[in-house]
C-alpha cells in the first residue's frame, strides 16, 4: 500500500531538489530535465515549494525566480510581497526573460510593488513584445489601441496584435476582431471580425465567445449562438458577465429580433451570469 511522505520529508526533498538547482548543474541540464525538475519542486505543499523556488532563485535559476516572484506577487507559500516581488522580476528580466519583462509590466500598469506609470508599463511590455512574447505583444499593443503611456497609434497596435495571433494568442484574436468590426486601421467588415471572433472563441476567450454569439444573434443564428453563449461563465470575470447579462436583457427586450424557441434559453443563461457575478463576489468580497 503507498505511503506518503511527512511535511518533513517533503520539505527536505524538495529543498534537496532546490539545491541541486544552482547555476552550474542548470547551464549543463537540457531544457526537458530542467523542466521535469522545476515541476517537481513546485508539486506538493505550497509552503515547502515556496522555500525551494526560494533556493532555487538565489542559485540563479531565472525561471525560480520569475515563479518565487509571481508566488510573492500571488501570496502563495509565502506572505504576500510585491516589493519583493518586483525585485525578482527584475532579476530575471536582466537575463532578458520575456515573461519577466512582462511581468515588470504588469506590476508598474497596476501598481504592484511600485507606484503605478503607464509610461514605464509601456516600456516594460514592448521589451517583452520584442522578446516574442505573445502576452508581451498583447500588452503593448493595447497600450498602443488605448493610448495607456505611450500616443495611441491603432495600426501600430493592430501589427503586434496580429503577431500575438500568428502565435496562437486567442485574447488577441479577439483584439483584431474588435478592429475589423469597428473599423480601427481597416476598413470595417463585420464577416472578418466575425472569422476572428470565432478564432478566439475556439481558443478559450471568453470576449471572442461573447462577441461571435453576437454577432451570430444579429444575423439570426440564435442556436449557434447559444452554444458559445453557454462557454462564457466558465471564465469570464464577474464584472463582464454583469455586461454580458446587460446586453443580453436588452435584446431580449425585443422579442422580434430574438426567434420565440430561444427566448426562455437565453432567459434562462442570463439568470446564469448574474448568479455566477453575485457567487464569485461572494467568494471575493472586496
Amino acid at each position: 500500500m503507498p505511503t506518503t511522505a511527512s511535511p518533513a520529508t517533503q520539505q527536505s526533498a524538495a529543498l534537496t531538489g532546490a539545491s541541486l538547482l544552482n547555476k552550474h548543474s542548470i547551464d549543463q541540464l537540457p531544457p526537458e530535465r530542467l523542466a521535469v525538475r522545476l515541476t517537481r519542486l513546485l508539486a506538493g505543499p505550497p509552503g515547502p515549494a515556496a522555500a525551494a523556488l526560494h533556493r532555487a532563485a538565489q542559485g540563479g535559476v531565472v525561471q525560480a525566480q520569475l515563479v518565487y516572484g509571481q508566488w510573492l506577487l500571488d501570496g502563495r507559500g509565502v506572505t504576500r510581497n510585491p516589493n519583493q516581488a518586483v525585485q525578482w522580476f527584475a532579476y530575471a528580466a536582466r537575463h532578458g526573460e520575456p515573461m519577466a519583462l512582462n511581468m515588470l509590466g504588469q506590476c508598474h500598469a497596476h501598481g504592484w510593488g511600485v507606484d503605478r506609470n503607464p509610461l514605464m508599463a509601456a516600456y516594460w511590455f514592448r521589451l517583452a513584445a520584442l522578446g516574442s512574447l505573445d502576452w508581451g505583444m498583447y500588452n503593448y499593443a493595447t497600450a498602443l489601441a488605448l493610448g495607456q503611456g505611450v500616443e495611441t497609434d491603432h495600426p501600430a497596435a493592430l501589427g503586434w496584435f496580429e503577431k500575438a495571433a500568428a502565435l496562437g494568442h486567442a485574447k488577441s484574436m479577439n483584439m483584431v476582431g474588435s478592429f475589423h468590426e469597428d473599423g480601427w486601421a481597416v476598413t470595417q467588415n463585420q464577416d472578418i471580425a466575425l472569422q476572428w471572433y470565432r478564432q478566439a472563441a475556439e481558443g478559450g476567450d471568453f470576449r471572442g465567445q461573447f462577441n461571435t454569439a453576437r454577432l451570430l444573434l444579429e444575423r439570426g443564428e440564435a442556436q449557434a449562438a447559444l452554444s458559445w453563449l453557454a462557454h462564457v461563465p466558465d471564465t469570464a470575470t464577474p464584472a463582464f458577465l454583469r455586461q454580458a447579462a446587460h446586453w443580453l436583457q436588452s435584446s431580449l427586450n425585443h422579442p422580434t429580433s430574438i426567434p420565440a424557441a430561444v427566448q426562455a434559453p437565453l432567459a434562462a443563461l442570463i439568470r446564469q451570469y448574474h448568479d455566477k457575478a453575485v457567487l464569485h463576489h461572494a467568494d471575493h468580497p472586496a
